[in-house]
C-alpha cells in the first residue's frame, strides 16, 4: 500500500519587497560641511549698504513645524536646543504663533545678520487662519512686528500696524513655506489656492520661494534610523517630487530637514541639513536684495 501521506503543495514565494533605497543618492550632500556652513552663515552680510539683516518671511499649515524649525536652526547655532518661537500644541490645539515677530539667530554672543519673520499657520477654509493679504503685505515690509492676525479681516492701510511707506530693511526677500512631509499628501485645495495667490503676487516682484520640508523622519524608516539616508530614500524624494507638484516651487528649492523635537542635545547630522537649508535660503535672499535696482 502506498503512503497516506500527501505530497505538500509548492506553493509560489512572494516577490522580495522593492527596496527602499536608491543605489545613488538623488541629490549630492556632504554631511561633514557643518562647521564651514557655520562659518559662512557667522561671516556673512547683506550685499546692500542699506540692509543691516536680510528679513525671511516663514508661513506655512498649522503643525507644520515652521516655529520649531526657527527654534531649530537657533539651536545648531547655540549648540544646545532652543525653543525661542512658541511651538503649536496638538494636546492643547491652541495656534500659538498668532502675532507677526522676528527672530533672531545668535551664535555665542554674536547675533548674525538675518531675521526669521514667523507668522500665524495657514488654515484650509477660507474664514480661518490669516488672510493672504496679510501674507503678501508682510513679505513686502507693510506689516509691523506684533501685529495680530484676524482670521476675519486682512489688514488695512487705517491700521496701527500698517507701514504705508517700508524701506528695504522692512522687506522680506525670501518667502519660507514649512511643510511636513508626512501631511503633505493630505494638503486639500483651499490652502494650496491661498499658497497660489501669494507665489503669484511676490513671483511678480521677483521674491524667491523656498520649501522646508519637515518631519522626514515619520515618513521614512530608513531615515529614523539613519538621516545620512536622506539622500538616497525613495520615499522622501517622491514626499519631495508631491510638495513641487503641489506648491509649484522648484526641487532646487526644497530642502528636507528634522528639527529638533523630543531631543535634549544637538546632533551634528540634524544640524547639517537645517544648515544648508538656511545657507540656501539666505543666498537667494541676499541675490533678490542684489536685484533691487532692476524692480
Amino acid at each position: 500500500m502506498g503512503s497516506s501521506e500527501s505530497t505538500p503543495v509548492q506553493r509560489p514565494s512572494s516577490p522580495p519587497p522593492p527596496n527602499p533605497e536608491l543605489v545613488k543618492p538623488w541629490r549630492t550632500f556632504d554631511w561633514g560641511q557643518k562647521k564651514y556652513l557655520k562659518e559662512k552663515l557667522e561671516n556673512f552680510s547683506p550685499s546692500h549698504p542699506d540692509v543691516k539683516d536680510i528679513k525671511i518671511l516663514v508661513a506655512g499649515p498649522i503643525g507644520g513645524g515652521k516655529s520649531s524649525f526657527i527654534n531649530s536652526v537657533d539651536s545648531a547655532f547655540q549648540g544646545r536646543i532652543s525653543s525661542r518661537a512658541l511651538v503649536y500644541s496638538y494636546a492643547s490645539g491652541q495656534i500659538l504663533s498668532q502675532n507677526l515677530k522676528g527672530f533672531t539667530i545668535r551664535s555665542g554672543k554674536k547675533t548674525l545678520p538675518f531675521i526669521f519673520k514667523d507668522t500665524m499657520g495657514l488654515e484650509s477654509p477660507v474664514s480661518a487662519g490669516p488672510q493672504t493679504e496679510d501674507i503678501i503685505n508682510a513679505v513686502f515690509g507693510h506689516v509691523k512686528d506684533g501685529y495680530k492676525f484676524n482670521e476675519g479681516q486682512a489688514l488695512t492701510y487705517k491700521d496701527q500696524h500698517f507701514n504705508c511707506d517700508p524701506n528695504l530693511s522692512d522687506q522680506s526677500f525670501c518667502l519660507v513655506y514649512v511643510i511636513a512631509a508626512d501631511t503633505v499628501q493630505y494638503t486639500d485645495d483651499c490652502l494650496l489656492d491661498k499658497l497660489k495667490i501669494i507665489r503669484q503676487r511676490i513671483s511678480e516682484k521677483g521674491i524667491p520661494q523656498v520649501i522646508v520640508m519637515t518631519k522626514v523622519d515619520e515618513v521614512c524608516p530608513l531615515v529614523k534610523k539613519d538621516l545620512r539616508k536622506m539622500f538616497t530614500s525613495k520615499k522622501i524624494k517622491e514626499k519631495m517630487e508631491l510638495c513641487s507638484a503641489k506648491v509649484g516651487v522648484p526641487l532646487t528649492n526644497i530642502f528636507p530637514v528634522k528639527n529638533y523635537h523630543n531631543e535634549i542635545n544637538t546632533d551634528d547630522d540634524i544640524d547639517v541639513l537645517l544648515l544648508k537649508a538656511l545657507e540656501q535660503i539666505v543666498q537667494l535672499a541676499n541675490d533678490r536684495l542684489e536685484d533691487t535696482d532692476s524692480y
